[in-house]
């Protein structure tokens, strides 16, 4: 039995998240959900987005399984998941993209992992403004060798586990000399190591092109936290967007699995809000559980149901007149 916290998060997270955990239990995992608040929700409730009772109970579990949550404006932390991830040094974010069958884009055979490093760069958050006008503002990059090997140590032994054959690395080296240099150079002492796998350096406004103009040539893309964050985001639009995008969070004793979309309020409670994302997110995690079989059955149960292009949301198919739960539903009936 695996003990898992779970945030259900704000907007459209309760009723996604629900429908995940759903077809999680139908899988056949042994999971005992420990629920906990944050985000808006959580505020609301108990004046703080991030509850002592939720960091106390992922500091129990060591794995959580997260729905979208809304980042207070104004107040609190800069972002929950910054927050998150910096408690339990969640140094690597994994999100792969990959082409469905049933989901029609201007790509047919996409099938990229995003590997970002999640604790340093520029999103360390040390700014100030350098005048008492505040008209000339300041940000300082943080990049260490220390984050920068176990990072691509990361990429290179997710190549090998999941028997892929390419690491490309990306990065702003011939400007930035010493933040990316070092990074760069990092990169290039771990590649060293591992020469059964192709290693590839790009600079990153490259990366993006040849990222559109032919998306086959990259396999897994290891890069830092800024520059992640922008080409996963490219790569969600390769395959269909946000909807369809897992995250994974991997620290060395502590892992958070989620949908990498917003909460989007607009929609909450309407029953369209689709799934898919925060459900691969849970394909992720059972596999992190070693829960192998059930993920085996779990995803092919959504690419079933994704592809089928019936019991889906409008938003994969805007002939569509099922919801969230039909969806979820359908998922699990498909399970084997």
């Amino acid at each position: 039995m695996h003990n898992v916290t779970l945030i259900k998060g704000d907007g459209i997270g309760p009723s996604i998240m629900d429908a995940a955990v759903a077809v999680i239990n139908a899988s056949g995992a042994k999971i005992h959900w420990h629920e906990a608040d944050a985000g808006m929700s959580a505020y609301e409730r108990t004046g703080t987005p991030l509850p002592d009772a939720t960091m106390e109970s992922i500091a129990q579990t060591r794995v959580a399984f997260k729905g979208p949550l809304t980042t207070m404006v104004g107040e609190g932390f800069r972002s929950i998941n910054v927050e998150l991830r910096k408690q339990y040094d969640l140094y690597a974010n994994v999100r792969p993209a990959k082409s469905w069958k049933g989901v029609k884009t201007r790509y047919d055979d996409v099938d990229i992992v995003i590997v970002r490093e999640n604790t340093e760069g520029l999103y360390v958050g040390l700014e100030h403004y350098l005048t008492p006008a505040k008209d000339i503002a300041e940000s300082l990059a943080v990049v260490t060798k220390a984050g920068s090997e176990r990072i691509v140590e990361y990429a290179f032994k997710y190549a090998i586990d999941n028997n892929r054959k390419k690491v490309t690395v990306c990065h702003k080296a011939n400007i930035l000399k010493y933040t990316q240099g070092l990074f760069l150079r990092a990169a290039r002492e771990v590649a060293a190591k591992y020469p059964d796998i192709e290693f590839d350096e790009k600079i990153v406004d490259a990366a993006c092109m040849h990222m559109v103009m032919k998306p086959e040539q990259f396999d897994v893309v290891v890069t830092t936290n800024m520059f992640g964050d922008i080409l996963s985001d490219l790569t969600a639009g390769l395959v269909g967007g946000l909807g369809l995008i897992p995250g994974a969070n991997i620290g060395v004793d502590a892992a958070l699995f989620e949908a990498v979309h917003g909460s989007a309020p607009d929609i909450a409670g309407k029953n369209i809000a689709n799934p898919t994302a925060v459900m691969m997110g849970g394909v992720m995690m059972l596999n992190h559980l070693g829960e192998h079989e059930a993920a085996i059955r779990m995803q092919n149960a959504i690419e079933k149901v994704v592809n089928g292009g019936v019991y889906v949301t409008p938003d994969l198919n805007p002939e569509s007149k099922y919801g969230t739960k039909e969806m979820g539903q359908a998922i699990v009936d498909a399970m084997e």
